[in-house]
C-alpha cells in the first residue's frame, strides 16, 4: 500500500490470516475483537486511512479498499439421495440446491471461483424490474440474479445489457418452462451471453 502511494502504482496482494480466537484477557479482546483476523482487518483499515492522510492530494487517488474472504464449505446443498433413502417428508427439503443460510454475495463468489474469474473485480449492487436485486461484476461483464422469483421482465432487462455471462438461481424460476423461456430470451437478445442456473 505504501509503494502504491509512493508511485501511484496498482499493486495487489493477498494477505492470509488464520481466524484464531483471541485470549479472553487480551487487549484486543477487551477492545471488541474476537479473532486475529478481525485485528488484521482493522490494521488494514487504519493503514489505509493513514496513507490517505499522509499522501495529501495524491493520497486520495490510492486504492485502499480490500475484500475479506474466508474459506468455507460449498454453498450448494447435498441433494444426491437415492430413491430408497428419500422419505416423503424430506422430499420438499431436497428441492433447493443452495444451503439456506447463504447470501447473494456467497453465491456470487462461488460463481466467480467456478468460472475462474478474478475475485478483485468491482461488484455493483443494482435493482432492476420490480425491485429485483442483481449483482453486476466488472461493469456488467457478469450479471447475477439470485432472487427467489425471476420474471421474464428481469431476464429481458439483463439480456438487453448483453453481459458476457449471466447466472440465476435455478429455484427462482417458477418451473422448467420459465427457465427454458429465459434461455430463449438470451438466444434472441444476447446470443453471445453464457447463461447458467445454479
Amino acid at each position: 500500500m505504501n509503494l502504491n502511494a509512493a508511485d501511484q502504482g496498482s499493486r495487489r496482494f493477498v494477505m492470509v490470516q488464520l481466524d484464531e480466537d483471541l485470549a479472553a484477557d487480551s487487549l484486543a479482546r477487551r477492545r471488541g475483537y474476537e479473532s486475529l483476523a478481525g485485528v488484521a482487518r482493522e490494521r488494514l483499515r487504519r493503514v489505509g486511512v493513514r496513507i490517505r492522510e499522509d499522501g495529501g492530494l495524491l493520497g486520495s487517488a490510492v486504492d485502499i479498499g480490500f475484500r475479506s474472504l474466508h474459506v468455507a464449505t460449498t454453498n450448494m446443498a447435498d441433494t444426491l439421495v437415492t430413491a430408497d433413502d428419500l422419505e416423503q417428508l424430506a422430499l420438499s427439503e431436497s428441492v433447493d440446491s443452495v444451503k439456506p443460510d447463504r447470501t447473494d454475495e456467497d453465491l456470487l463468489f462461488q460463481v466467480l471461483l467456478d468460472w475462474g474469474l478474478d475475485l478483485a473485480e468491482p461488484i455493483a449492487v443494482e435493482e432492476i424490474g420490480a425491485h429485483q436485486r442483481v449483482l453486476s461484476v466488472a461493469e456488467g461483464a457478469l450479471i447475477a440474479c439470485f432472487a427467489g422469483e425471476i420474471t421474464d421482465s428481469v431476464v429481458q432487462d439483463i439480456a438487453h445489457r448483453r453481459p458476457l455471462r449471466a447466472v440465476f438461481l435455478d429455484a427462482g424460476f417458477a418451473n422448467d418452462a420459465a427457465r427454458i423461456n429465459a434461455e430463449q430470451i438470451f438466444r434472441e437478445v444476447s446470443p453471445e451471453t453464457e447463461v447458467r442456473a445454479i
